[in-house]
Parts: C-alpha cells; sequence; structure tokens
C-alpha cells in the first residue's frame, strides 16, 4: 500500500479522501492548521499546525514529515474569496495566490527528495482557472490564483519527469462543502471517490493533465 500526504485534511474535499484512501488500507498522513473531530476519529497520522502559507506552516511540516517516503503526494488546501469589477480587494486577491497557488508549489518543493519512484502528485484546481473555460467573469483573484496554479503544474510535470515522477491536476466538480456555503451538485464523498480512483491511476502516460473527477480533460 501507499503512503499519502493530502493538505488540508480536517474538512471536505481533503477530509473525504483522507477516509477514502484510508478505508482502502493506505496510509494516510493528514495535514492541516488544526484536527477536527471528524479526522479524529479515522485510522489517519494527523500533522496540525500546517498552514502552508506561511513559513511557520512548511516547517512544521517538513518537521512532521521528517523521516517519511511519500508515494502520493495531495495539495488540497485552498481557499474561495469573492471580487468583481469595481468591488476588487487586493488584500483576498493576494491570499487566494499563496495559499492557491504558491503554496502547493512551496510544499512539492520541501518534499521533492521524500517522493519515491513512480510517485504521484496531485493538484486539486479548479476549471475556474481555466482561461477557456471562462463563461460567467468575476472571481478574479479565485480564478487567477488557479490559473497560476495550473502553470505551476504543468511545469512541475516536466521538471519531476526526470525523476519518474507524475503531476496531475484535478478539477474536484461543484463540491457541497463549507468553502462555497453547502451548494454544489455532488458530495464530498463523491467527489473523494472520484478523485481517488484518478489519482491511484495516474501514471507517467498521464502528467500534466487537467482533469475534471468525472474524468473529462479540461481546457487551459
Amino acid at each position: 500500500m501507499s503512503t499519502v500526504v493530502i493538505t488540508g485534511a480536517n474538512r471536505g474535499i481533503g477530509l473525504a479522501m483522507a477516509q477514502q484512501f484510508s478505508q482502502q488500507g493506505h496510509r494516510v498522513i493528514a495535514l492541516c492548521r488544526q484536527s477536527s473531530d471528524s479526522l479524529k476519529q479515522l485510522a489517519v497520522e494527523v500533522v496540525e499546525k500546517v498552514d502552508v502559507s506561511t513559513t511557520q506552516g512548511l516547517a512544521a511540516m517538513v518537521e512532521g514529515l521528517a523521516g517519511v517516503d511519500i508515494d502520493i503526494l495531495i495539495n488540497n488546501a485552498g481557499i474561495l474569496r469573492d471580487e468583481s469589477l469595481g468591488q476588487l480587494n487586493p488584500q483576498t486577491i493576494t491570499e487566494q495566490f499563496q495559499v492557491n497557488a504558491l503554496a502547493p508549489l512551496l510544499v512539492v518543493d520541501a518534499l521533492h527528495q521524500q517522493l519515491t519512484v513512480n510517485a504521484k502528485v496531485a493538484l486539486i484546481t479548479s476549471r475556474m482557472g481555466s482561461i477557456s473555460d471562462n463563461g460567467s467573469g468575476g472571481r478574479y483573484g479565485y480564478r487567477m490564483s488557479k490559473a497560476a496554479l495550473n502553470a505551476a503544474g504543468m511545469s512541475l510535470a516536466k521538471d519531476l519527469s526526470v525523476d519518474n515522477i507524475s503531476v496531475g491536476l484535478y478539477h474536484p466538480g461543484w463540491v457541497q462543502t463549507d468553502m462555497v456555503g453547502g451548494t454544489g451538485d455532488i458530495s464530498s464523498d463523491e467527489a473523494a471517490r472520484r478523485l481517488t480512483a484518478l489519482i491511484l491511476a495516474q501514471d507517467m502516460s498521464q502528467t500534466g493533465l487537467f482533469k475534471h473527477s468525472n474524468g473529462e480533460i479540461l481546457p487551459w
């Protein structure tokens, strides 16, 4: 079985993926700023105080994962804010870039040497980062940060290929999480089931692909 590390694993999709991988017999290490009652009930290892957007949080991650060989690294932590034209907020836009785009890159960089042969890196992104697929505008910080994450994911796919490490970029769907106020058309459990299957099937032949959790390849 694989050792799976998941950021932002105390709730929502991250929590559901931790449960899915654990139930399948994998060793799961759940990273989060603070654990939750739901996470504590799972048969997983928990590393707290991991705010991936801060130097201290990344240091806590490195310390908590010292000596761990990682087969699957899932960058799931993310935030959603809302800006519209005429009501732009540079602070929230910058915050989303820090958490959604830069932090996953720094996580991979910090843990690169602990990734095993044939390891998999998964980035939980969004189709809202697709420039071609933007049909409604708005959400400037979120869209821009996810587009930046997609660009980072493609570069990671190229750079990590020399180590035979694949990179997948995944849109989970419109998921019923706290991030979107419970709206959505699929549950966290269903999104996690789809994502888990895609990540386990991921290999070098698919590295750098941007996929919907239903398996559809999405446009950039």
